[in-house]
């Protein structure tokens, strides 16, 4: 089969106009040998909203474990065996240190995490007595990842303070029951819709590698479109032990690239964020996944560690790209050189 135009896909994509599901279908099954023309496609797109800037969010596992869903991936699921640290929600020491750490590795985004199905009304209200903390003491946006919401909860965040909510579709609806029995696809979509409706930015994404078909890939990102969410996370599968899912996961990362770059041409001025898995499942290639994404988590994810924020610098400067401020500036200064000074890793 003769490749497509890439470039051309990259014209369709930047007018607005939907690419079909059979080019998508060929942006997944193209050969290694496409691998650097998709590439140079999907940075057109990526350039065009988003320039060589770089957005860091820095994640908080805040509660952890202690699951009643049964999520095959996540290692606090009821399911899984997982030898995971599991406490209930953090005291606010420990948040506010969080959140200087945060602050301190140039995060625009503290993204705050807590596991469970939806918030008790007491936890509830204590998240968002962190919420106003964190906020009048650091300059960055507070995201929140919290479960299931309804409007009211999700109103109530964003009086507290927060800008973003945080709830990934995880995977496209036709898998979903492949992944999770204990909640819907549509109880997801619903809290997205929540937040959509309280006036706050939506964090949606997936995580890929968990025997998804390529249709299922496909499938996931036009949800994520149809619902017009600002923020994707892409996550790539850790196979954790004491999982049901630990035998899958078994991308590659030419894999993972193509499909960082369809996600970029189906949802071209989204923001697009390589998170949990890309040490894992895109190794040596991670330099190469910001000329699709834009957007990196820095330091550890909710029960895995992520590499050396040193290193995230050291990959970001040496690519060519730059690190973006809180405010969508391109961050002045030398990042590394001061994280070096005050020997943080």
């Amino acid at each position: 089969m003769t490749a497509p135009d890439w470039n051309q896909l990259a014209d369709q994509s930047l007018a607005g106009e939907l690419i079909s599901r059979e080019a998508a279908h060929q942006v997944l099954s193209a050969p290694d040998t496409e691998l650097l023309a998709q590439l140079h496609a999907a940075y057109r797109v990526r350039h065009h909203y988003w320039q060589n800037r770089v957005r860091l969010h820095f994640l908080l596992n805040a509660q952890s474990g202690l699951c009643p869903e049964d999520c095959h991936y996540c290692s606090q699921s009821k399911i899984s065996t997982a030898e995971i640290d599991k406490y209930p929600l953090m005291a606010k020491d420990r948040v506010l240190a969080a959140a200087e750490r945060a602050h301190t590795l140039k995060a625009g985004t503290f993204c705050m995490v807590i596991s469970g199905r939806s918030p008790a009304e007491p936890t509830f209200n204590r998240v968002l007595d962190l919420v106003r903390e964190v906020k009048a003491q650091y300059p960055m946006k507070i995201c929140a990842c919290l479960g299931l919401l309804d409007e009211d909860q999700a109103q109530r965040l964003a009086a507290a303070g927060v800008d973003r909510v945080n709830h990934n579709l995880n995977t496209a609806e036709a898998n979903h029951e492949n992944i999770c029995t204990t909640h819907t696809f549509q109880d997801r979509v619903g809290t997205v819709e929540a937040v959509k409706a309280a006036g706050l930015t939506t964090c949606s994404g997936g995580i890929l590698g968990m025997g998804e078909s390529a249709d299922d890939v496909i499938d996931l990102a036009l949800s994520l479109r149809q619902l017009d969410v600002t923020s994707v996370p892409m996550n790539f599968l850790i196979p954790i032990p004491g999982t049901p899912f630990v035998d899958r996961g078994d991308l590659t990362p030419r894999q993972c690239l193509r499909m960082l770059c369809l996600f970029r041409l189906l949802l071209p001025s989204q923001e697009i964020r390589i998170a949990g898995g890309r040490e894992v499942q895109l190794r040596s290639l991670q330099p190469l996944g910001l000329y699709a994404a834009n957007s990196i988590f820095i330091g550890d994810y909710l029960t895995t560690p992520g590499q050396a924020a040193t290193a995230d610098f050291e990959m970001i400067r040496d690519a060519g790209f730059v690190l973006e401020a809180p405010d969508g500036s391109v961050l002045q200064g030398d990042p590394l050189a001061e994280l070096q000074a005050l020997a943080i890793a």
